[in-house]
């Protein structure tokens, strides 16, 4: 549920009263991602790498707690709980937008994230959760390689909004450059930079290194 909240009584009083009519209160930071892991289970356990990167990101979110506040016209809103955003391909060859909730079990979200995705696709109808959920928005262009983009600052999506492109191979790992955009009234540059290192955190235990060992020791000795 959301909720509208007084920037005196939070922590982003004085960022409110900074940057909430600033003429750019956007601010980008890139960074590449070591995507290695992602790449290894999305192989082994037959699962989408977007969609494991969408879980990272949420569970990556939901331990910074100003992702849980977001400015919506001129409020602060408080929400309790995130989702993250995926854009899909429907089959008028368009795209649609389908919102996934956050949680910490990744089974769960792989099967909410493809029932709605397949949902959306066939219907053509967005899946809204703003209303109730703080929103985390992303932008794959899965086709070509990317180093960064920047979001366009409209005044009407200030939600947190994460691109990318086509993960890259460097010698014996997979590298992925990211671009994330982030409201100035929402969080600093620490917070974004603890965001960051939180992903990657996820990204690299995701799944046992162990279980992967050992599955690539038992597809060894089947061939």
């Amino acid at each position: 549920m959301a909720r509208e909240i007084q920037p005196k009584d939070t922590t982003r009083n004085m960022a409110y009263e900074l940057w909430m009519k600033a003429p750019n209160p956007m601010v980008t930071f890139f960074k590449t991602l070591d995507v290695t892991n992602l790449v290894k289970v999305s192989r082994k356990k037959n699962m989408k790498f977007n969609m494991l990167l969408d879980y990272c990101i949420g569970k990556a979110a939901a331990n910074v707690k100003e992702f849980y506040i977001l400015p919506v016209g001129d409020k602060l809103m408080q929400y309790d709980t995130i989702a993250v955003n995926t854009i899909v391909k429907n089959k008028n060859d368009e795209v649609s937008s389908c919102d996934i909730m956050q949680t910490d079990d990744l089974t769960a979200f792989n099967q909410e994230y493809l029932k709605y995705t397949t949902q959306v696709a066939e219907t053509c109808q967005d899946r809204d959760l703003s209303e109730d959920s703080m929103v985390i928005g992303t932008s794959a262009i899965i086709d070509t390689e990317i180093d960064g983009a920047v979001g366009m600052n409209s005044g009407i999506f200030n939600n947190p909004f994460i691109i990318w492109g086509k993960y890259r191979k460097k010698l014996f790992r997979y590298e992925l450059p990211i671009s994330f955009q982030f409201h100035h009234t929402q969080m600093d540059g620490a917070h974004a930079g603890r965001f960051l290192a939180n992903l990657q955190a996820e990204i690299n235990s995701i799944w046992p290194k162990s279980v992967l060992l050992n599955t690539d020791r038992c597809i060894w000795k089947t061939m």
